[in-house]
């Protein structure tokens, strides 16, 4: 694959709107032939992910048509798994409603959260939303006893299948705790009762310590997918161990062959994506397959984009 990076759409810290400080975890949806709408977290004033969305050009998403005007989802009741953040990342149609899976967020003590899987339904055409409860449809349990977040859902062969993100663990790393984290696969008959497979995806290597926010497609009968990885160390500033994006392919969706190598996108030498590029969204229009996604600072400097060339 070779990409051709065309620029920022949307700069969080030059926005003229109610939206200042993360435009964190893209999420693409292709209304139609003039608007494609790309759902993301901003954060309130108590540093708390707050969901909402712009509407752009398909072709050229860096015309921003719209900024939508509030959050769509409101965080949950003090206790329960989003009272503390929300962040999208998965959007399905399913008939005349869209499902949008999100990661609700909670502050811990011994380490610095817990995530856990929701979701939340339209009606309107992914306008408004209103969660299906109060509680997660995937949180951790006693095989994975940490965190699950980041889902990417499809409706594929009479089946909705979900890969998504599981902490395998945490350390302590410069005197802070550490996630490391893989991809797991689950599978489901309605979108909202998963069964959890315990099989890897995507896993650990040499560098890899953690795999980020997976995203599925199929081509010419192979699933597909873009992920971001890092290594557990100095992740934060150092671009030889930050996020980057990365690939593989599956006959099957469940045994996965990493080509990292064939990505074909590299950091900038300077500017928005210098440091690191992740939380990656993919949509095609017109015969073109275009990469949203996030850089350096994990939102704060807002997404951009690239198209497929080759």
């Amino acid at each position: 694959m070779e990409w051709t990076k065309k620029g920022r759409i949307f700069n969080p810290q030059n926005s003229d709107s109610w939206i200042s400080n993360y435009a964190a975890l893209p999420v693409c949806d292709l209304i139609d032939d003039s608007i494609l709408r790309i759902y993301f977290s901003d954060r309130d004033e108590q540093g708390r992910s707050v969901p909402t969305f712009i509407e752009v050009d398909p072709t050229k998403p860096e015309k921003i048509r719209n900024i939508h005007s509030e959050p769509i989802l409101e965080l949950g009741a003090l206790g329960t798994f989003d009272d503390s953040g929300i962040m999208p990342s998965s959007i399905v149609d399913d008939g005349t409603r869209k499902l949008l899976y999100y990661i609700g967020w909670n502050p811990q003590v011994t380490v610095s959260y817990r995530l856990s899987i929701g979701l939340a339904v339209s009606y309107d055409g992914g306008i408004t939303f209103e969660k299906i409860s109060e509680g997660p449809v995937a949180d951790r349990a006693n095989s994975e006893p940490y965190f699950n977040t980041a889902p990417f859902v499809m409706k594929d062969e009479g089946q909705w299948k979900m890969w998504y993100v599981s902490c395998t663990g945490w350390e302590v790393i410069n005197e802070w705790p550490e996630p490391y984290y893989n991809v797991k696969y689950a599978v489901s008959n309605d979108g909202i009762s998963w069964k959890k497979t315990g099989i890897t995806c995507i896993g650990y290597d040499d560098f890899t310590d953690a795999v980020g926010k997976p995203v599925v497609y199929k081509e010419d009968g192979i699933y597909k997918m873009f992920y971001s990885y890092r290594n557990a160390v100095n992740y934060r500033e150092d671009p030889a161990k930050s996020y980057r994006l990365g690939y593989a392919e599956s006959e099957d969706g469940v045994c996965w062959t990493r080509k990292d190598e064939q990505m074909g996108m590299s950091f900038s030498d300077s500017g928005w994506d210098s440091i690191m590029q992740e939380y990656c969204s993919t949509y095609v229009f017109q015969g073109k397959r275009y990469l949203v996604y996030n850089g350096n600072g994990f939102g704060e400097t807002g997404f951009g984009y690239a198209i497929l060339t080759q």
